[in-house]
Formats: C-alpha cells, sequence, structure tokens
C-alpha cells in the first residue's frame, strides 16, 4: 500500500477509520487506528453526553468532552489524528474552533454542505479540512465557494456512496440508482480535483468511503485513482472501539437481512440494524415529550419519532432495548471481536492477494508486453 499526503501531513497507510458516534470512534479507537499508520478519527456528535458532568450546560459539556478525547488520543499516539463534525449539529461552531484550538490535524465535516468551514482557520493554523459530500457536483460547489469566499481550497475530499453506515447524502429511493454507486462517483470527484489542480495547482486528494470492507476493496478504488479509503463498520467489532462489548456483538451476530433502511430524525435516510427500538418507534411508541438538548438543527421536537441523541447514547452504553446501532451494509461479515492491529494485517494480506491476482490477469490479457529476446 501506498502512502499518501494531505498537505505537509504524510499518511503511512491509505485508510481512513470513519467517525461514527454517539461515542463509538473515541479517543481509543482513534488512537489504535493511527499507531498503525492510517488516521484515526474521534466523532464528535453528541460526544458531552456519554462523559460524566456536574453540570446541564449541553454546549460547554460538549465542548470540555471534545478537549478530553482530543487529549487522550493525543497521550497515546503520535500519528496523524481527526475529528468528523457533522454540519447539522447546532454546535458546528463550537465543535470545530475547540478542535483547532487542540491542534487536531484533520477536520471532516459531512451530513450537509459545509460552506463556512475555512473561516474558523487563524493565519497560524495547522488543521487540515476535509468535507464529506456523495456527488462531484457537491464537491465542485464547495471548491468554488471555499476558493470565491476564503481563497482556500478543501486540502482532500472524502466522497461516500449510498453503501455506507449512518446518515445517508442521497435520498432513500435513489440508493440503487447505477449513477449514485460509488465508482461513478468516485470518478465524477476525481474531475473535480483534476480541475482544481488544473486551475489552482493545489494537490486535492480523493478518499473513497462506503462499503468499504476489505483489502480487495481498497485496491479496486486506489486502482481507480483514490489516495485512500474510509473505513467504519470494520473497525466497530475490534478491542478498542469506545462501544460497549454488547454494541460490538450486535455487529458479531448480525447478518445482511437484519440491515434496514431508516428515516432519521436528522430528515437524512440512515442505515442501521432492524431492532425491537425501530418497531415501536414505527409505531409512535418512542415520542419524545421535550427536546433536552436541541442538538440538530434539522429536528422538529413537535414531529420527530424519537430523540436520535438519547437512542444512540443508550447503544453506545449497550442498551439496545432503547437505542440502535447505524452500520455499513457489510455488517454481515463481521463475525468476532479482535484488534485493530489484526484487522490492519488482514487488511493488508486481502490487499496483497487482490493485487496479484490483478497482475496476473494483465499479464495473461497483455501477453507480449512480458515476452523477452
Amino acid at each position: 500500500m501506498k502512502s499518501f499526503s494531505i498537505g505537509e501531513l504524510t499518511i503511512p497507510v491509505p485508510v481512513i477509520q470513519g467517525g461514527m458516534g454517539v461515542g463509538i470512534s473515541l479517543s481509543g479507537l482513534a488512537s489504535a487506528v493511527a499507531n498503525m499508520g492510517g488516521i484515526g478519527v474521534i466523532s464528535t456528535v453528541g460526544i458531552g453526553l456519554i462523559h460524566p458532568v456536574k453540570n446541564s450546560n449541553y454546549k460547554k459539556n460538549n465542548i470540555d468532552a471534545l478537549r478530553n478525547e482530543i487529549r487522550k488520543a493525543r497521550k497515546k499516539t503520535n500519528g496523524v489524528l481527526g475529528v468528523n463534525i457533522m454540519s447539522v449539529i447546532t454546535n458546528f461552531a463550537d465543535m470545530v474552533r475547540t478542535s483547532i484550538e487542540e491542534g487536531i490535524d484533520i477536520i471532516f465535516a459531512g451530513a450537509g454542505l459545509p460552506l463556512d468551514l475555512p473561516k474558523y482557520l487563524g493565519e497560524s493554523t495547522r488543521t487540515k479540512l476535509v468535507p464529506i459530500i456523495s456527488s462531484g457536483r457537491a464537491a465542485s460547489i464547495i471548491c468554488h465557494k471555499w476558493k470565491q469566499n476564503y481563497d482556500y481550497l478543501p486540502d482532500a475530499l472524502v466522497v461516500e456512496g449510498p453503501k455506507a453506515g449512518g446518515h445517508l447524502g442521497f435520498k432513500a429511493e435513489t440508493l440503487e440508482n447505477e449513477n449514485n454507486q460509488l465508482e461513478h462517483l468516485v470518478d465524477n470527484v476525481l474531475e473535480v480535483a483534476v480541475e482544481m489542480k488544473n486551475k489552482y495547482n493545489k494537490n486535492i486528494p480523493v478518499i473513497a468511503a462506503g462499503g468499504i470492507y476489505s483489502g480487495a476493496d481498497m485496491f479496486q478504488f486506489l486502482q481507480q485513482g483514490a489516495s485512500a479509503v474510509q473505513m467504519g463498520t470494520r473497525f466497530v467489532a475490534t478491542n478498542e472501539c469506545d462501544a460497549s462489548v454488547k454494541f460490538k456483538n450486535a455487529f458479531v451476530e448480525a447478518d445482511s437481512a437484519d440491515i434496514q433502511i431508516i428515516k432519521s430524525p436528522v430528515g437524512m435516510p440512515g442505515r442501521s440494524l432492524s431492532n425491537k427500538f425501530h418497531r415501536e418507534a414505527a409505531e409512535g411508541k418512542r415520542k419524545p415529550r421535550t427536546c433536552p438538548y436541541h442538538c440538530i438543527k434539522s429536528c422538529n421536537p413537535k414531529t420527530t419519532p424519537y430523540c436520535i441523541s438519547k437512542a444512540l447514547v443508550a447503544a453506545y452504553h449497550g442498551n439496545l432495548e432503547n437505542g440502535f446501532v447505524f452500520t455499513g451494509v457489510n455488517a454481515g461479515k463481521v463475525k468476532k471481536i479482535s484488534s485493530v492491529r489484526q484487522v490492519f494485517k488482514k487488511l493488508h494480506k486481502e490487499y496483497i492477494r487482490a493485487r496479484k491476482r490483478h497482475l496476473k490477469n494483465f499479464i495473461l490479457t497483455n501477453p507480449r508486453k512480458f515476452e523477452y529476446g
């Protein structure tokens, strides 16, 4: 596997661990991935809800918890660390400012177009900005808006297809559309990256995400021109993942038939493991009486079928009677809980195997290129 760069940051292994909230990827998982040469990512959404607090100040608790997790991760690794910040959260600005103040290497921002993200950078800020988008059009809009308004271009682009876990940047009825499949999306975003390179002489690595599980998947997208891949599901059932064992075992015990598309209170479709909580929510039994946090801009407490923050915090603690698990399409492939090191070793073996198959097929279909004499 080739290393790649985001600005002056060199990442030895082209693997980004997806940011998974609430509380699934914190300092434990992020530092373990960074120590293996990838980019470890801390999820910021609802991060203040999973730490013991002494007050009811939701925004301050989130700021304090994020500082704590970044500092804990820094003590465990010298590798590259990022944070994932959803554009739709009401404390987006707080999470961005705190991450920059703490010197985080990279901010990954998705769940909407983070059109004003560069405004938070200072002259001496070294934090890199990487939007998560779901189309070439979105990539183009962000590049042109950032350049026009801030004279800044993304340091990389994550293009996330419809096979991802959690909230999806597509309408539910278009998830199977051939034009929305990741292979097509990567080509479209690569075109935007080439355009920016030609116009402004800035290299913008493209990172493929959504449904990538194996080293063979990695090889496919790196061959296509992506600089790296982002993976979430593969890292959930690891010892270092910050969620409870019950949460991890939900992946181990799942099969493909358990995966469903839900309508999230965030206003986007999401991919999740089906369970009793979802059935009760559909029957109107989980409707909240009040909104305790006002955490999501697009959530209407009067019409939402359930409080997504409470549900995801419950799941983080292993209380799946009162919560649920987001997942990518490959949850059924997870067979056991292992370590991050073991995952990386297996990815490497799978990647090498795929590369050898590719080379063998190339030789068989192009024999003249390998003739001697």
